[in-house]
């Protein structure tokens, strides 16, 4: 048996915080995990940016209510999933993440939580644990399934390397020249190329 394992923003959906940056013109907003390898320090970053200018959780969510997913990524998560079944493994939050999961037709999706305050300020956040997509794709090997994934962005490395077949979807070039050995891809048709033919080596092994 076979999963696919996907990010979420950046390779389904456009980057949240680049959104939001966007809506509230501060652009100490739009660095992401394209950017900071330390996710701890760019949590902290943001929280701390939170605070600064007095936004809440529900600022944030009212950005994501308007937000879609990127053009030709339904039809892509679709057909994958007639075919495999697929995770989303995200190190976005439950909290940010429901309206584009109901635009998605509601995958799998293992992610974070954050911890808001009575006045809705985000205060913190908990990971479900550290690492965790490259922990998912090795307990879902454990299980005797073999794993393709995809990603963009640093914390997707972990991921990819622990799979049995990685790709980039979407990336940086930074991304790309620091991380030759997963094959980068620009659109979904030519990912599903790969995945097809990474899933056909496999299952013939």
């Amino acid at each position: 048996m076979q999963v696919i394992c996907l990010d979420l923003e950046g390779v389904l959906v456009p980057e949240i915080w680049i959104e939001f940056s966007q809506r509230t013109g501060i652009a100490e907003f739009s660095r992401t995990t394209r950017d900071e390898p330390d996710y701890d320090k760019l949590m902290r970053y943001r929280i701390g940016l939170l605070e600064q200018h007095g936004l809440k959780l529900a600022d944030i969510q009212a950005v994501i209510a308007g937000m879609s997913p990127l053009p030709g990524a339904k039809d892509f998560l679709d057909g994958l999933r007639e075919r495999f079944q697929v995770i989303i493994l995200s190190d976005t939050f439950y909290e940010f993440a429901d309206p584009l999961m109901r635009q998605l037709g509601r995958p799998t999706l293992f992610c974070h939580r954050l911890l808001v305050d009575e006045q809705g300020f985000v205060r913190d956040y908990r990971l479900r644990q550290p690492d965790q997509k490259r922990h998912a794709v090795n307990a879902l090997k454990g299980l005797n399934f073999q794993v393709l994934a995809a990603g963009d962005s640093y914390n997707d490395t972990g991921m990819l390397g622990a799979a049995d077949a990685g790709f980039l979807i979407h990336p940086p070039e930074s991304i790309v020249q620091q991380f030759p050995q997963f094959k980068a891809h620009h659109s979904y048709a030519d990912l599903l190329q790969s995945i097809d033919a990474a899933s056909a080596r496999l299952l013939s092994t």
